[in-house]
């Protein structure tokens, strides 16, 4: 009895090489179908990790800010009108244990800062006058960008420190301008660099405590600012409407400014689940191409099928190379788009000198899911191609 010839085996290395025949052969329309899956994932991988970025960034600044600082605002009564911090204010919260600093402001109600006195009085583009402390920039952990910070000396002269968006908008760039304010030219002896803890300190014109009294500041606090340990900032914070104002403790706003930040970097990473669902759409887009693409691919290599069969070749080596063929080119894609993910979140982080977080979470979902999109979008190719007998194959050419 004759013997059953056995069975043809396919190497790995032969699939290789099989699989990538039909990239090689054809390369631009490999690369114009593996670029819908390039996109896709460097989509996924660079939003998310934008928003990473941002969130280890904001951490960072958190971390060098601290979170220790609370401001206080007076309230409205039981009328609903505008309260006051009592005088006084100040010396009472530095006595409270824990606490480590305590500066203040004064909104200068009837000042406005100009560049010139040619502006009309209208004009004021959002900058407020205030009075300041001068261990103000020392307890909200501010620089200075240009120039200096006012001191017991400059404060009693017509001295201003603009803060980073006021100096902006007043179109001063360095110490040494004038701009005017209350009737009068001060001159600029500094100008702050961004206070994230105080923003309305970047959009205020910071004058000496003792000098804005000339231009009708009634000497009341508006904010107080208050610093202390990181261990008793909530023992502190307990207190501090009763210490401020013992009579109507309900009558005093007290806040914390690194909360917006957290709630900031919170935000940034809710949206994540948003990236994802933008890069799964061009992922899909990208399968759907090469679908398309390897459907194509089948009409046109039939002849190559049916001589691969004619000389032994089975329906499933024909169904594994085009099915390799459709995973390494969605995995080529796949890894392309890693890339270009990740010099879009190195180019991020180093333009907004922030520490880079690699989001491996969308690292790994980009890879396996280009390579799951390349299996299902090979699938039904493959089948179609397995199911071609010789006979049938070589009768189309």
């Amino acid at each position: 009895m004759k013997a059953l010839p056995e069975p043809v085996r396919l190497r790995a290395s032969d699939l290789a090489a099989v699989g990538l025949e039909g990239l090689r052969g054809r390369p631009l329309r490999a690369v114009l179908s593996a670029l819908g899956i390039a996109i896709g994932v460097a989509a996924m991988v660079g939003l998310v990790g934008i928003s990473t970025v941002s969130r280890a960034g904001l951490m960072a600044e958190i971390e060098r800010l601290g979170t220790d600082l609370l401001t206080v605002e007076p309230g409205t009564t039981l009328l609903g009108k505008q309260s006051r911090l009592p005088a006084g204010a100040e010396g009472m919260v530095s006595r409270i244990p824990g606490v480590t600093g305590v500066s203040a402001t004064g909104l200068v109600k009837d000042a406005t800062a100009r560049r010139t006195d040619r502006i009309p009085s209208t004009t004021t583009s959002g900058v407020s006058v205030r009075a300041a402390r001068t261990n103000l920039l020392e307890t909200l952990g501010g620089t200075v960008w240009s120039g200096t910070f006012l001191n017991a000396a400059t404060s009693r002269y017509p001295a201003v420190v603009l803060g980073s968006t006021a100096a902006e908008r007043l179109g001063v760039d360095r110490a040494g301008a004038h701009v005017y304010i209350g009737g009068r030219y001060f001159l600029v002896i500094g100008v702050l660099d961004e206070v994230k803890l105080a923003p309305q300190i970047d959009r205020s014109a910071l004058i000496g405590w003792s000098y804005a009294a000339r231009l009708g500041f009634d000497g009341h606090v508006t904010t107080l600012y208050e610093r202390s340990t990181e261990a008793t900032v909530q023992s502190v914070r307990s207190r501090l409407s009763f210490t401020v104002n013992p009579e109507h403790p309900d009558e005093v706003k007290i806040s914390r400014p690194s909360e917006a930040l957290i709630a900031q970097a919170a935000a940034a990473r809710a949206f994540n689940a948003l990236f994802f669902g933008l890069g799964a759409v061009a992922l899909l887009a990208g399968g759907i191409g090469i679908a398309n693409i390897m459907v194509i691919s089948v009409l046109e290599r039939r002849q190559e099928i049916g001589l691969r069969r004619s000389l032994g070749a089975t329906r499933g080596h024909i169904r594994l190379q085009f099915l390799t063929e459709s995973v390494t080119l969605s995995t080529l894609g796949g890894a392309a788009g890693v890339i270009i993910g990740l010099v879009v979140c190195l180019g991020y982080a180093a333009y907004r000198d922030w520490p880079l977080a690699l989001p491996g979470q969308a690292i790994a979902a980009g890879a396996l899911a280009a390579i799951a999109i390349g299996a299902l979008a090979g699938l039904y190719p493959a089948r179609r191609a397995a199911r071609l007998t010789p006979t049938e194959a070589l009768a189309a050419t």
